[in-house]
């Protein structure tokens, strides 16, 4: 499967890098370097689903300057797509607006997540995809069982599923996920027969990560937070910093939809909710803080640019529980290529043995 993957992607070396779609934050510059580094970059919902329309035009007009990636041009079964995929959270965006953008531009691939109405969005979703677009893959993203369960008897299955572990940054399963060591190897039992590639997220920042994902059964993997430590990612440097502080990712980051609400987003199914590290806002609602009083501080923390992330700042940092492996700004490039060699050594290192 690893080879079927890899087959529609000429570009992507060895072992599979994905940057995840992670929203506003994943975006044109970051995408592009990772598909130009031998990985595949996507392209993140943006507040508005029109939004990713300019992105991809954005996008569209850096693999043009950059004439990236050369073999990409080869593939006549895949000449007409972009080499980099998009994103889109089904609960909030648009069906028509991204089928439209989709049949314009024609990303390689679309990943859907989070419909409000579960499989049977999803189900929609591929099918208006894949009429605007047939070469489009589709990719889908998981976090149970339940949900793979529910996947393998759709009538339009994807042509990847993405698997994501409670370890993962963003908004994950709240209440029924569980960490990817366990979840990947059943959920790949629960598809064995659709012989649908696997990708791995959750916990993924290093050659370490990918090997065990490998081994667990994945055909790659798919990492966020190690990408907002780069900067071609749309984010601020007092959150990057703050990515880059951040240890011990058991103890201080936690899953809660505080920071959305103080935030003004509403409007997520139920049983999602994402991970962020723990600063003031969080402590002081554990103690009972109002939330009236919480989103004033908040919104004034808003107004000191950098200082509103950190320890004692209150702002929104939502990441994975890798960050404790995250200890340098690195170009996306350099990070694609440099987890694909440490992944490699480490395997013929295994195999030496």
């Amino acid at each position: 499967m690893t080879a079927k993957l890899l087959s529609r992607y000429p570009w992507v070396s060895t072992p599979m890098i994905v940057a995840a779609p992670m929203r506003v934050m994943s975006g044109p510059k970051l995408a592009t370097a990772v598909s130009h580094a031998g990985g595949l970059g996507f392209i993140g919902p943006g507040v508005k689903t029109q939004d990713v329309q300019g992105d991809l035009e954005e996008a569209a007009a850096l693999i043009t300057k950059a004439r990236v990636p050369s073999v990409f041009n080869a593939s006549p079964s895949a000449n007409a797509l972009l080499p980099v995929g998009v994103g889109f959270q089904l609960w909030g965006d648009d069906i028509n607006i991204a089928a439209a953008t989709i049949e314009k531009f024609k990303p390689c691939a679309a990943w859907l997540y989070a419909p409000s109405d579960g499989q049977k969005g999803l189900d929609e979703w591929s099918r208006r995809i894949r009429q605007a677009s047939p070469q489009t893959q589709i990719w889908i993203q998981i976090g149970t069982v339940t949900e793979a369960k529910q996947l393998s008897k759709s009538a339009d299955k994807p042509d990847v599923v993405v698997v994501q572990g409670a370890e993962s940054g963003g908004h994950g399963r709240a209440s029924d996920g569980i960490g990817l060591l366990t979840l990947l190897p059943e959920v790949a039992d629960v598809l064995a027969s659709s012989q649908i590639p696997l990708l791995a997220a959750g916990g993924i920042a290093d050659g370490r990560g990918v090997v065990a994902a490998l081994g667990l059964g994945a055909s790659g993997v798919a990492m966020g937070t190690r990408f907002l430590a780069t900067p071609e990612a749309r984010i601020s440097r007092g959150y990057q910093n703050e990515v880059l502080r951040a240890s011990d990712g058991a103890a201080n980051t936690t899953r809660t939809l505080l920071y959305n609400h103080l935030r003004g987003t509403f409007g997520w199914p139920a049983g999602y909710s994402p991970r962020t590290i723990i600063n003031k806002s969080y402590v002081e609602h554990q103690a009972g803080t109002p939330f009236e009083e919480l989103k004033k501080r908040h919104d004034e923390a808003a107004k000191m640019g950098d200082q509103g992330w950190g320890p004692e700042g209150r702002l929104a940092t939502y990441a994975g529980a890798s960050v404790g492996l995250i200890h340098e700004l690195k170009r996306a490039e350099d990070i694609v290529r440099d987890v694909q060699k440490d992944a490699l050594q480490r395997i013929q290192s295994l195999s030496v043995q």
